[in-house]
């Protein structure tokens, strides 16, 4: 005959956990719970300012009589929409920052990670687990952001405050946001496996995201194939092509030599006309991406910083199967 004792009762010796958490799974979440918590409300958050900006946007548009009426430099959102952009910005910094670089080096530096892969987990299991909630939590976190920042930016761009190929667009919208989160969480995760320290790990991770946001603002026009659109020197800019974004602009030859646009920048009119006929400059040249390019644009982006983050993960199994934690 089996008795259970008072301890075993109180304890819930012997009884299995059943339900999606459990085993390793149920140990990351209930170890990152804070984590878990601060990302959800993060999140909650950013949903609830775009719903209240877009419908906020529609009853303006409304109030005007959008669309028989161009509103494209008068419409303003007000402190939030900027606070939004800027949140929305920083939000794959902050992944990296608070989920990423701790990850790995809070148990290294606790010593729990020796403690768990020298009982019954092998440190394979282990490091999947952590990479698994590390990496769905920035996931998540990014899609649900992303479909709605696509979600209300899309019907209205043309009234947008924000062009298409602007960071405050660009990033925020299509698999650009999840690809972002996913790679900056990888910086994370890689910088705190080898400092192996959490605050230093944190701060190495703040700065080399600063950098990577830099770089990607220099390089996000470069994802296209840029096109060049010629017009006569004193004529008009052609309006026919709608969600055109300069990149850069020249003065032309009718042979197609290019200048800088400041060529001829004389003191006197006379002197520019001198200037002009001795080069023989006859047309503006503006250097520019369509907005049809946009997805395939966004989609080479993802599938970069995507390729980067496999990368890095690699490196990090290697190194953490290799070097003693």
């Amino acid at each position: 005959m089996t008795t259970i004792t008072p301890t075993d009762a109180a304890t819930g010796a012997g009884t299995v956990r059943r339900g999606p958490l459990r085993g390793l799974t149920w140990l990351m979440a209930r170890q990152h719970r804070a984590t878990l918590y601060s990302v959800c409300a993060l999140v909650v958050l950013g949903a609830a300012a775009i719903l209240r900006l877009r419908a906020g946007m529609i009853d303006k548009l409304d109030a005007a009589g959008w669309p028989g009426k161009d509103l494209t430099s008068s419409l303003q959102l007000g402190q939030l929409f900027s606070y939004l952009m800027l949140g929305l910005g920083s939000f794959p910094v902050l992944l990296g920052v608070f989920v990423g670089a701790p990850l790995i080096s809070s148990d290294q530096e606790q010593g729990t990670a020796q403690l768990v892969t020298t009982q019954s987990v092998p440190r394979h299991r282990w490091l999947l687990a952590k990479l698994t909630l590390g990496y769905t939590l920035a996931l998540a976190a990014g899609l649900v952001l992303s479909v709605l920042c696509t979600w209300w930016w899309k019907p209205y761009r043309e009234v947008f405050p924000a062009s298409w190929l602007e960071a405050s667009v660009f990033d925020n919208t299509g698999p650009v946001l999840p690809a972002f989160c996913l790679f900056l969480t990888a910086v994370g995760v890689t910088v705190g496996v080898l400092l192996r320290r959490v605050m230093l790990s944190m701060s190495v991770t703040l700065a080399v995201s600063v950098v990577v946001n830099v770089v990607w603002g220099r390089f996000r026009s470069s994802l296209g194939t840029s096109h060049l659109l010629t017009y006569p020197l004193n004529g008009e800019m052609p309006t026919t092509h709608q969600g055109l974004q300069q990149l850069d602009n020249w003065v032309g030859t009718a042979d197609g030599t290019l200048y800088g646009w400041g060529t001829c920048a004389e003191a006197t009119d006379a002197a520019q006309n001198a200037c002009v006929k001795e080069k023989g400059i006859v047309n503006n040249v503006v250097e520019y991406l369509e907005y049809d390019q946009m997805t395939s644009m966004q989609w080479t982006g993802a599938a970069i910083l995507l390729a980067a983050t496999l990368v890095l993960t690699v490196f990090v199994v290697w190194r953490v199967s290799r070097r003693p934690l």
